[in-house]
């Protein structure tokens, strides 16, 4: 038997952290960071579950925070082995995790200057060279390569087609002339989407552990370039500048693509594009050195000479001066910067200035979590807390649904029909609660398959 312990990303999209004990080995899939609400936040800074040094290995299927942002902790603590992951990414964590330490220090020495720390000194969650020592520990494969970790137990990542590098982790397991298959998705991506592959047809599994972020949505039925066409468009005829909050990783170079694909097509202007975050800087170079990892159109595009990422007018923005300049345009420009969920970084700046005024437009392209300034946009909130101030929200404010990374339930319920046999249970996580407990009733109204909903710290023995 087997026992796999959910601790993290349980009645909550953060945090995802599993724990499979099988065959002698201790495995952690994901060690990600809690994200939004301070109850959550508070679950990083608590002692791990699992004594670090007893883990054998992590499997890591994506480099998004909150799947792979307690890594440095992790090690810190004690964690020794290999952390296994595709090879993009292990280059994305390595701008990802580096910026996540600076932040946590930054978020530290601003606590002890100010002193609205509970804690003297106010220390950081983890350090740049946590985060260092954390990075020396990746052990980066191919997609489809084998891992073996001993004792007839192994391990392959399939893309995932959630963000470049994303992956499932399958881990199969051999007793005698029998063989156990365990899916852990991740995140989940979409179809059809631009510059990534779709996400791989998984035929069989006796336990899958599935997101559910979208459980219970549906992505908008209008195709994403023609709705940020229209976005856009409309900006321009109201003379304002278009600022879009946006994932470093994934998202800005979703939209980079899109904005460049559609002014080739001359259907928007070409207007002055700012990327105002150097990750996502760093993050778009390094998807340019792994054109393999997308898809079959994008690198078409490539062959015939295009440049993907780059509209006509775009500049890139490492500096700090770069970025305080944008804020002399007055009119008629894109702003694309982090965070995407409005939790930190540049992007406050931006919004602080523009929010204020009608003629501008913000655009949320992707998923906002409970408790984000993201969501309170969403919300409708007549006023923002930006910088230990109110800001009015006056600006239009729009949602893009055709760029998320996630799929939504009816993309997730097709995937799901592809397997040719039941799982013998299927896990849900990585979800609010509506959202899981709407996927958990149509798996069951459609397939009929036997569904768990773990709460957090909860575990389960697995005939595995």
């Amino acid at each position: 038997m087997a026992r796999l312990t959910f601790l993290g990303a349980a009645g909550t999209v953060t945090g995802s952290r599993f724990v499979l004990e099988a065959h002698g080995r201790r495995l952690l899939i994901d060690c990600g960071l809690f994200q939004g609400p301070k109850d959550l936040r508070r679950l990083n800074w608590e002692p791990f579950a699992v004594e670090p040094s007893s883990i054998d290995a992590v499997l890591l299927t994506h480099a998004h925070l909150d799947h792979a942002g307690l890594l440095p902790r992790l090690c810190r603590e004690g964690f020794t082995g290999p952390i296994h992951c595709t090879r993009p990414t292990a280059d994305l964590s390595s701008i990802l995790l580096r910026d996540s330490a600076f932040l946590q220090e930054e978020d530290a020495r601003w606590a002890n200057k100010r002193g609205y720390s509970k804690h003297h000194p106010a220390l950081p969650l983890y350090t740049v060279q946590d985060a260092e020592h954390a990075l020396e520990q990746f052990a980066p494969l191919n997609y489809g390569d084998r891992l073996d970790l001993g004792d007839r137990l192994s391990a392959t990542f399939r893309d995932a087609g959630h963000i470049l590098g994303s992956a499932f982790v399958r881990l199969r397991a051999r007793r005698g002339d029998e063989v156990r298959r365990i899916v852990f998705t991740g995140d989940l991506g979409r179809p059809d989407r631009p510059i990534l592959k779709d996400p791989t047809q998984v035929f069989e599994a006796d336990f899958v552990v599935l997101e559910s972020t979208y459980g219970d949505r549906l992505h908008g039925t209008e195709d994403a370039e023609s709705e940020l066409a229209e976005v856009i468009n409309d900006s321009v005829s109201r003379g304002g500048v278009l600022v879009i909050p946006s994932f470093a990783v994934g998202r800005t170079q979703s939209l980079l693509y899109a904005i460049r694909a559609l002014e080739d097509q001359r259907r928007i202007p070409a207007l002055p594009v700012y990327v105002d975050s150097p990750m996502a800087i760093d993050a778009t170079e390094i998807f340019d050195r792994h054109p393999a990892d997308q898809d079959l159109s994008a690198r078409v595009e490539r062959l015939a000479g295009r440049n993907i990422f780059h509209p006509k007018s775009v500049q890139f923005c490492r500096t700090v001066e770069q970025s305080k300049a944008i804020n002399l345009r007055e009119r008629e420009a894109i702003i694309i910067s982090a965070s995407g969920m409005l939790t930190g970084g540049r992007v406050l700046h931006h919004l602080v200035r523009r929010l204020p005024l009608t003629q501008h437009t913000i655009v949320l392209a992707g998923y906002q979590a409970e408790g984000t300034r993201g969501r309170a946009l969403v919300e409708g909130r007549a006023r923002l807390r930006i910088h230990g101030q109110d800001v009015p929200v006056r600006a239009r404010v729009k949602s893009l649904s055709g760029y998320s990374g996630h799929a939504d339930h009816r993309e997730m319920m097709a995937w799901m029909q592809g397997f040719n046999r039941q799982p013998a249970l299927t896990f849900l996580v990585h979800g609010e609660p509506a959202a899981r407990d709407a996927l958990k009733d149509r798996i069951i109204d459609t397939f009929g398959w036997h569904v768990a909903t773990p709460g957090l710290g909860d575990s389960f023995e697995l005939d595995f």
